[in-house]
């Protein structure tokens, strides 16, 4: 019961937030160029976190913004997943995602002018175009984040990885940095509409440097980070 009525009141907020930000952020778009524009991503995902009720925390160190490029690995939990992320980054992030929120409306338009990268996973062909696009704007230094599990979780823990973004490290040599996502799968599971406030936070593990993984197949890769990714998450006490 609770949980409804919290929900009541913080989707509004969150709604009204959102608004605000996309409004402020696509007039900056008209004089400013998207990847400058990182600051005020940061701070309205933060801003959306904490009007949908959740309090955002940093655990290990977040990346230099002159170490980039970077391939942010994370496990899927949320719809907050994302603007966790791009509130504890300190720098210009891409992504790829799923293929149709690039047509919902407001969100779909948001994304392209952010600079994401649709994926639609049902077609091999196209999937792999997305990816090697993806390739493209690494080697030109642009950071991305990508989750290996490709959807998110329907019982909390983390789904099998799939080798697209493990394939996009070995051909680009980009650092990976493995990152768990914490809190957000209470805060709002995918076939639930109502929030939960509390604690998210996300947890930068250590780099993983080309020369680390060069020599490693994609399934050995594939397993590293995974587990890497499962130490990150082994604290799960986060409610406030």
């Amino acid at each position: 019961m609770m949980k409804t009525i919290y929900s009541l009141i913080l989707w509004p907020l969150a709604g009204l937030s959102f608004l605000i930000f996309i409004s402020v952020y696509l007039i900056l778009l008209l004089f400013i160029p998207g990847p400058k524009l990182h600051p005020i991503v940061k701070m309205g995902s933060r801003l959306m976190l904490l009007c949908g009720g959740q309090w955002l925390t940093i655990k290990g160190k977040a990346p230099p913004k002159t170490g980039q490029p970077y391939l942010y690995l994370f496990n899927h939990e949320s719809m907050f997943d994302h603007f966790m992320l791009a509130g504890a980054v300190n720098h210009y992030i891409s992504a790829v995602g799923k293929a149709s929120q690039f047509s919902w409306p407001i969100w779909g338009y948001l994304v392209k002018r952010y600079g994401a990268i649709p994926l639609q996973r049902s077609n091999l062909s196209n999937a792999i175009q997305s990816l090697n696009l993806a390739e493209e704007a690494i080697k030109k230094g642009v950071s991305f984040i990508i989750s290996p599990e490709g959807t998110r979780t329907l019982s909390g823990k983390m789904n099998p990885f799939k080798k697209g973004p493990f394939h996009v490290a070995k051909n680009t040599g980009v650092t990976i940095i493995p990152t768990g996502i914490l809190g957000a799968f209470d805060a709002k599971r995918k076939f639930d509409w109502r929030l939960h406030p509390g604690l998210l936070t996300v947890h930068f593990g250590k780099p993983i440097y080309f020369d680390e993984y060069k020599n490693m197949s994609i399934e050995e890769l594939s397993e590293m980070v995974q587990n890497k990714i499962k130490q990150l998450l082994i604290n799960k006490e986060h409610k406030l």
